[in-house]
């Protein structure tokens, strides 16, 4: 393609674009490391994910920069120029949506899960914010190319319509996800129990359905629509604390007063040895049932969150059956009554 360009406007043009290059390399390389240093000393994480969303892209802006100073030295043809000018103009506009989106969806998912910790950003929220800021960039690199959006809004407006009755059910989750997170009853980390008897920790709630990853690192897929008409037990409101009770049956002939006794000293050093366990709790047994030559107790324990309430279960289970040992008090057996049938000439 003839350009009009001379040697020397070419070399010029690459030095110009090599200029960049270099420039760009030294603030990826040091520049912006200095400054992701100075976020991490801060108390907030959306400063250290604007730095590294911009970190991606510095070096080709500086090189589209060098470009386009390049081309305002040279005597080129103005329909060349405009068109690479127009080429870069899309690129940092292109480049700015990403980074809008990324930046703006990333800190909405930090605000959502109540943490301060980058989290990729896969959510409902996160997802609408993106398809937003991308319709915006893409209707301001239209404008300016001097296209038109009138006709096109018009055009999305009548196909929204008509894609809007095609996909109800798509949509009826959708708004069914926006309407859980708006309630604020449902949270990214909240261990929940549905109705249908599944329970685990809210992974992420997506514009379909919600993920909940169980006890035992499985998936559990829960369309949007149901989960809002499903009854939700959270066990992370009001509070995360969460309080569970061990059943022990104990036998007649054991001290009950001294049972409480060496229960409740097993529940305390339990709470104070334990990771995860709320200290300074007085411990509380309840006898709540006699049965066949036993008595049933419960010893109640608090932990701080779901994930300690196994671990500190199994750890009092075994100290309080070492305990009781030691101490001679008898757990209940199960009883089993043998009936034995004679039958004629079984005693030949």
């Amino acid at each position: 393609m003839y350009t009009g360009m001379t040697d020397d406007e070419i070399l010029k043009l690459v030095l110009y674009i090599l200029g960049g290059l270099v420039v760009g390399l030294l603030t990826h390389k040091v520049v912006m490391p200095l400054l992701a240093k100075l976020a991490s000393r801060t108390k907030l994480k959306s400063d250290d994910l604007i730095i590294e969303t911009i970190r991606r892209w510095v070096i080709a802006w500086f090189v589209a920069l060098g470009l386009f100073l390049g081309l305002r030295r040279i005597d080129m043809d103005m329909r060349y120029h405009n068109w690479l000018e127009n080429g870069l103009m899309i690129f940092y506009i292109f480049s700015a949506t990403l980074i809008l989106a990324r930046v703006i969806s990333g800190m909405l998912r930090i605000k959502a899960t109540g943490t301060d910790t980058v989290i990729p950003s896969s959510s409902i929220i996160g997802n609408i914010v993106r398809g937003i800021i991308y319709i915006i960039g893409l209707l301001i690199i239209l404008q300016t190319q001097g296209i038109s959006v009138t006709p096109i809004l018009t055009a999305l407006g009548v196909g929204g319509l008509a894609v809007a009755l095609a996909l109800q059910p798509t949509l009826s989750n959708l708004f069914a996800g926006l309407q859980i997170i708006a309630s604020g009853k449902i949270n990214h980390g909240d261990y929940v129990k549905l109705a249908s008897g599944e329970e685990g920790y809210i992974d992420d709630i997506t514009w379909r359905s919600t993920t909940i990853r169980g006890d035992a690192d499985h998936t559990i897929i829960v369309p949007n629509s149901k989960l809002a008409d499903m009854i939700v037990t959270n066990f992370y409101i009001p509070s995360r604390e969460i309080p569970f009770s061990v059943e022990i049956s104990v036998s007649q002939d054991n001290d009950l007063e001294k049972v409480e006794q060496v229960t409740k000293q097993v529940i305390r050093d339990t709470m104070n040895d334990c990771e995860g366990t709320v200290k300074g709790l007085e411990p509380v047994v309840r006898y709540f049932s006699v049965g066949d030559n036993r008595i049933n107790l419960r010893a109640i324990l608090r932990v701080t969150e779901q994930s300690y309430k196994f671990p500190v279960r199994h750890d009092f289970i075994k100290r309080i059956h070492d305990r009781y040992r030691q101490e001679g008090i008898k757990m209940a057996l199960p009883n089993q009554t043998i009936f034995i049938k004679n039958t004629p000439g079984a005693e030949e």
